[in-house]
């Protein structure tokens, strides 16, 4: 096949799978921002359990990961993207059709189930699965696309919520990763050849990780825990924490709107640099940023919105970093399995922020908040560096 047609190809796959993580993290991980409130003013169902919805999810998609990426080392992310779209359809017909909060938070469950088998990590193992070491620039144009889940579903949450009501939201949703992510995945992902018995790949899947590796792993681990608390943490707060610094609610939600923008820019730098350096300096230069925008916002100084794009920047790469990092350290034999392994800590991380982040605020105030996310974004960059030890 020519180069051309190639190159060609892989556009179309890595843009089916754009718009499958658009989709599926505005679906999930996004919604609560939006439908929450609406959901609670409905229903009287507690705010916190309706938030603590997304929670759940976050914890069932936390222990399925490993089988997931066993899954996908196995038979490709094509049948396992697939189950992902129909379990998310599924998941939201069972929250637009809740009659309680019981079945609710059942939905979540299913939805949970869909996250981890449809969010940035199994797409990072497919797309490893697919094109082997060659696959960061894939994984790189990936997290462009996934930059804009919430610029583009929180308008089109609220738009369904002001036309249709929340239930009807969740049912179009639904109806979404029916009509358009299941047909991309199953047109456009091609199918990936399950690794056989005897072969070059299922030996080196069967080696024991060398002490080398397997500090890289708990290090590459610590550093996805630390990551994914700082992001959900800020994610879920941030208004709560600068409004405690006296920034009115509009000029918060202003500065807040910085971090997508400051992400995809990132993501754009990243992808120009076309792969000329190692996947560590992208996670160190994430780590570096984003603990030097929480360090401007503890320390109250009045660059808001200089940190926030700190910040944000630091957090588009480190996506990037997150998927190549793995591939670069363990290669692509075994680059599915063990992202499937390491995505739990983190999922599990995310799940608990919310809730960490509440206490800290409650019974220490901003300045706590703030103290602790700044203490987290500084250890991450320590984890950083050391893993440079194992490169």
């Amino acid at each position: 096949m020519r180069p051309d047609a190639v190159g060609r190809g892989r556009l179309a796959v890595i843009s089916a799978l754009g718009v499958v993580e658009i989709l599926a993290w505005g679906s999930s991980f996004y919604l609560p921002a939006v439908l929450a409130g609406p959901i609670a003013a409905d229903t009287g169902w507690p705010l916190a359990w309706v938030v603590g919805g997304l929670s759940i999810g976050l914890l069932v998609a936390a222990f399925a990961s490993p089988r997931v990426g066993l899954a996908i080392h196995r038979h490709g992310g094509r049948p396992v993207l697939a189950l992902a779209a129909l379990l998310l359809a599924a998941g939201h017909v069972v929250l637009g059709l809740a009659p309680n909060l019981p079945v609710f938070l059942a939905g979540w469950l299913v939805i949970g189930l869909g996250m981890g088998c449809g969010l940035y990590d199994p797409a990072f193992a497919t797309l490893g699965r697919l094109y082997g070491a060659e696959a960061r620039p894939a994984i790189t144009t990936l997290t462009l696309w996934g930059g804009f889940a919430s610029t583009v579903c929180w308008p089109l949450s609220a738009l369904l919520v002001e036309q249709v009501g929340w239930r009807g939201a969740c049912l179009a949703y639904a109806g979404l990763h029916l009509v358009v992510t299941l047909p991309l995945v199953l047109g456009l992902v091609p199918p990936a050849p399950a690794a056989e018995p005897g072969t070059a790949g299922t030996h080196r899947m069967a080696e024991p990780l060398t002490a080398r590796e397997r500090r890289g792993f708990l290090l590459m681990a610590g550093v996805l825990v630390l990551g994914g608390a700082v992001m959900t943490l800020v994610s879920v707060h941030l208004i709560a924490l600068l409004q405690a610094r006296g920034v009115a609610l509009a000029a918060a939600v202003s500065y807040g709107a910085l971090i997508g923008p400051a992400q995809v820019a990132a993501r754009v730098v990243e992808m120009a640099a076309k792969g000329r350096h190692h996947p560590l300096w992208t996670l160190t230069v994430a780590m570096i940023l984003v603990a030097l925008g929480l360090a401007l916002l503890a320390a109250g100084l009045p660059a808001v919105g200089v940190a926030l794009v700190l910040y944000g920047a630091g957090n588009g790469i480190y996506s990037i970093a997150r998927g190549t990092v793995p591939l670069a350290l363990f290669g692509p034999a075994r680059y599915p399995v063990l992202v499937g392994r390491l995505a739990r800590p983190g999922l599990v991380a995310q799940a608990l922020a919310p809730s960490l982040g509440a206490m800290a605020l409650t019974y220490g105030g901003a300045d706590a908040a703030y103290a602790l996310l700044f203490a987290m974004a500084a250890a991450n960059v320590g984890l950083a560096v050391a893993l440079w030890s194992v490169r």
